[in-house]
């Protein structure tokens, strides 16, 4: 059975299931609380770690080494029981390794370590993917983390996503679940988005490159989150039509192209790890005063 731990300070409180390392819930010590609940009419989702694919793959299935796995969308990772490595008060880290359930899929020996950390009033997710075996190991990762929306006590308000570096990044959709890499417009203006719901009747917006590496999510004169990314290139915005949440997914890899190679190492900005190796990717959120 999963076990859920807490963790907070004066400022924050953060809880962590051991199924998938996701965290559940994240609140101010005022109470408001700015993680989606989960509701099941809308998506059971809450943050799930995306590992070892981000997105979907052709027929659920991805080729290494010429080899074919079957493979579900957003890997195994989201689904798997992790074991609590180490918690403080403020801390607490989770660890995923190879099994023979995992290999049967991904032929690779890993762990996969995820660490939720709080100090003042940021939390800091952290991945880290070791490669413990003799060969290169190509992966993806994602985070997945869904945020209120409206934020607390901002019904009524816009809600407005701003890149700190003001760029105007092309997007791409997705068509059967893979990406058409040809680029459309960017719906940023100077680095500012006002949220609408209709940009999501045809799914998620994703962004490959020139997002930067911060930005912000909040209301037009209200709240405002702040996050901050590393090693993570890729961004997507996603929620369902009129679904009271947004997810701000920063990524290290994307579904596969239509029409595109099936092998994992071929997947848009894949990660090859090295025997031996350590990569870290690391997410920051400021929750507001």
């Amino acid at each position: 059975m999963p076990i859920s731990i807490r963790i907070g300070n004066e400022d924050l409180t953060v809880d962590v299931s051991s199924l998938g390392a996701e965290m559940q819930a994240l609140r101010s010590s005022d109470g408001r609380s700015w993680l989606w609940t989960g509701d099941a009419a809308f998506w059971t989702g809450r943050s799930p770690i995306l590992f070892p694919i981000v997105g979907k793959a052709p027929d659920d299935k991805v080729a290494i080494g010429g080899t074919v796995y079957p493979m579900a969308q957003h890997g195994f990772a989201r689904r798997s029981e992790f074991v609590l490595a180490a918690s403080t008060e403020t801390m607490c880290r989770f660890e995923l390794v190879a099994s023979d359930a995992t290999r049967s899929v991904y032929p690779f020996d890993f762990q996969l370590a995820v660490v939720h950390a709080v100090e003042g009033r940021v939390l800091t997710v952290t991945a880290e993917v070791t490669n413990r075996g003799r060969k290169a190991m190509p992966f993806g990762l994602g985070f997945h983390s869904a945020f209120a929306w409206p934020l607390p006590d901002a019904s009524g308000r816009d809600h407005v996503v701003t890149l700190d570096n003001k760029g105007e990044p092309g997007l791409v959709r997705l068509e059967g679940g893979l990406i058409n890499p040809a680029p459309l417009p960017s719906p940023f203006d100077a680095g500012r988005l006002v949220l609408d719901h209709a940009m999501f009747e045809q799914d998620a917006m994703i962004f490959p490159d020139g997002a930067g590496e911060s930005l912000s999510y909040g209301a037009e004169g209200g709240s405002v989150m702040q996050f901050h990314f590393e090693n993570l290139p890729n961004l997507a915005l996603w929620t369902k039509p009129s679904a009271p949440f947004l997810c701000i997914e920063p990524w290290h890899g994307t579904a596969a192209e239509a029409g595109g190679s099936s092998e994992l190492s071929e997947r848009p900005s894949t990660t090859i790890l090295a025997p031996g190796a350590v990569a870290s990717l690391a997410f920051t959120v400021k929750i507001p005063e």
